[in-house]
This record gives structure tokens, sequence and C-alpha cells, in this order.
């Protein structure tokens, strides 16, 4: 991460961080970004390398984002935007976050599959 980086972005899927990178190469007007494949279940971002950044968004698979919730509670990161399809992963999530000093300020249910029961979940934490 450089100091003139506007977004660091990651996923575990390195084609669709290398489709990334090349459309940031073609798109004026972005910010410059970081983008890396890696799986933050098994190597989340770690309080250290959190330092400096304004906000984090994290939409993890249904079995949460235990390890990268840890790491975000023991960092300064004054905003954490998470998604989630899985309603009890989401809450312990949120517990791990609230209990770092967070506070939840808004949820927002998303339906966007529209003949099913799924429902995505959205959480607005900021540190207090």
């Amino acid at each position: 991460m450089t100091p003139t980086t506007a977004a660091v972005i990651a996923d575990s899927d390195a084609g669709a961080v290398a489709a990334l990178r090349e459309a940031a190469k073609t798109t004026s007007g972005l910010k410059p970004i970081s983008a890396e494949a890696r799986d933050l279940f098994r190597r989340p971002f770690v309080a250290q390398e959190l330092k400096g950044i304004d906000a984090v968004v994290f939409d993890p698979p249904r079995q949460g984002a235990d390890s990268q919730a840890r790491q975000l509670a023991a960092s300064k990161v004054p905003l954490v935007i998470a998604v989630s399809c899985n309603v009890a992963t989401f809450v312990r999530d949120a517990r791990l976050l609230a209990d770092g000093g967070y506070r939840l300020t808004a949820v927002t249910p998303v339906d966007q599959f529209r003949y099913s029961a799924h429902v995505e979940l959205v959480g607005r934490f900021e540190r207090q």
C-alpha cells in the first residue's frame, strides 16, 4: 500500500482481481488502487495493514468474516460496512466488532433475489 492509494481491494478470485486492475488502467478519473488476490478468511488484513485506512467494506461467503472481523476490532479503522448473506454469521461478526469498540448505526436488508427467501444484510459500524 502506498500513501497515494485511494482503495485497497482484495478478493480470493485472481481472475476478478486481474479484471479490476485492467479496468482501472483504462478508466480515467480514478484515484490509485491496490488490488491483490487474497483469501481474507485464511489471511485477513491485520491491524497493522489497516493503519491509515478510512473505511472497510467486506462481503464474505456464508461462513462469515470471523478472522477479518477480529482484526478490524483490533484496528483503528473508523468505518466498517459489513455485507452478509447469512444472518447467523452477521450477528457473530457484529458482536466481534461491537466488542472491539464499534457501534452498529444502521442495518439494511437487501432483497435482491426476487423469488427466493434469501435476503442480504448490510450493516454500518462506526468506531466510538
